[in-house]
């Protein structure tokens, strides 16, 4: 897109500074770029138009064409309303306003027909509905038909007549400027292949669809677009991290053929080995590993996790595991721990319970490197954790720590940072 839509917001036409300066404050949309991607959060259908008869309980909003036959105040002072009484062809209906009851009197003409949209309710056996939308049919041929964006709107906006529909008419004002100036951000190529529509045509159809199809097709390449760039960004800094940040390069593995061959007890699925070896080729790369190890609770990303410890220690590097709760930290460190014994590797555990002898002889192994591998929660954080040369780091459930938990970690190693590999049975979007 262009410098047109760095353009104000004040400046389209029935805007001016005043509604802007309530817009800004309670939309945050500052220019044409943030309005014409402020797009509706759902739609009401107007492509059909109901039959009295057809009317049921929790029916949504309905579309009607109706001949108003009667028009009533009724009651006094704050209870006082509008009854406007219609019929069609198969029944009839009452139309019902408690708010600007004398305004709406004066718009209604007995004996016009007029299109009318409101959820229908059932009160004393009838249908009614209650403050619809309302506009004159007389002239027409037919019923327009078309699916109303709903944009979200705060109370404050309402009050100064900026509800959906005031928005709906920014968008289509804008639209109508911005033709000339939506590029297209997709090559033809990638278009093609997804089978996706023009990004003039998605914008278009997103605020003013023509029907269901083109809707469904504007928020397919809106989406599909999102996205797309959300993965390049990602890789963009995964190529950029790589370049600038070497990683321990881990070639030898003596102890994982010992630990296969001997102690594995059980034969590794398929997807297991995979993994191991996409893994064991990151760590011997000499470029930093990131990466996530998705899998169903009991499907063997514990042993995968402990195979790549035992890359760190073939190494000369050391290897961590945190998890979230002392619960599950007891349970790695009691699984590991006979892996670790028959192997002669020294582990232990560290967490908000531990003994602070205990602590002191943990903080002595990790500084003077005889302690291989630790497995603990949050206390693996602390500030006078420090490593002798941490080379991997393992988190489980890695969604419940937050950003800044998990990078305090990964700066253990202050001469280079370690390889990192995190799990997660949920993967969530907190986890991309």
């Amino acid at each position: 897109m262009d410098s047109f839509f760095q353009t104000k917001i004040e400046f389209l036409k029935g805007v001016g500074e005043k509604k802007a300066a309530l817009i800004r404050k309670e939309l945050e949309i500052f220019t044409f770029a943030d309005l014409i991607q402020f797009y509706p959060f759902r739609y009401e259908d107007r492509t059909k138009v109901f039959l009295i008869n057809d009317l049921k309980e929790g029916l949504p909003n309905v579309q009607l064409k109706v001949i108003v036959r009667d028009v009533q105040l009724i009651g006094e002072g704050p209870k006082k309303r509008l009854v406007a009484k219609v019929t069609d062809a198969t029944g009839h209906l009452d139309l019902v306003w408690f708010q600007g009851a004398m305004w709406m009197k004066s718009q209604l003409v007995v004996g016009k027909e007029y299109i009318v949209f409101g959820k229908p309710t059932l009160f004393s056996h009838n249908f009614q509905l209650s403050h619809p939308e309302i506009e004159v049919f007389e002239g027409k041929t037919e019923v327009q038909s078309f699916l109303q964006p709903i944009y979200s709107t705060t109370e404050k906006l309402k009050t100064n007549y900026i509800g959906s529909k005031a928005i709906q008419k920014m968008q289509e004002a804008l639209l109508e400027r911005a033709a000339n100036h939506i590029t297209e951000t997709l090559p033809v190529w990638l278009k093609t292949k997804y089978r996706l529509v023009n990004k003039k045509d998605a914008l278009w159809h997103i605020h003013i669809p023509s029907s269901a199809e083109t809707l469904a097709q504007a928020l397919r390449r809106l989406k599909f677009e999102e996205l797309f760039f959300i993965q390049l960004n990602l890789l963009s800094q995964k190529l950029l991290k790589q370049r600038s940040f070497k990683g321990l390069a881990f070639q030898a593995i003596p102890t994982v053929n010992v630990f296969y061959k001997e102690h594995l007890p059980f034969q590794l699925t398929n997807a297991q080995k995979r993994v191991s070896r996409e893994i064991y080729d990151d760590m011997r790369s000499g470029k930093q590993m990131n990466r996530l190890l998705q899998g169903d609770v009991g499907s063997g990303k514990t042993m995968v996790a402990f195979i790549c410890m035992l890359m760190a220690t073939d190494n000369g590097a050391q290897a961590c595991l945190m998890a979230p709760t002392e619960i599950l930290a007891e349970q790695h460190f009691d699984g590991l721990k006979v892996f670790a014994d028959a192997l002669g590797l020294k582990i232990a555990r560290l967490t908000g319970s531990s003994k602070t002898k205990e602590r002191r002889l943990i903080h002595e192994g990790l500084e003077d490197g005889s302690l291989k591998i630790l497995i603990g929660t949050h206390a693996l954080i602390e500030d006078k954790v420090k490593y002798l040369n941490l080379g991997l780091v393992v988190v489980d459930e890695q969604h419940r720590f937050g950003v800044e938990q998990r990078s305090k970690l990964w700066r253990k190693n202050e001469a280079i940072q370690p390889h990192i590999l995190v799990m997660t049975a949920t993967p969530i979007p907190r986890t991309l």
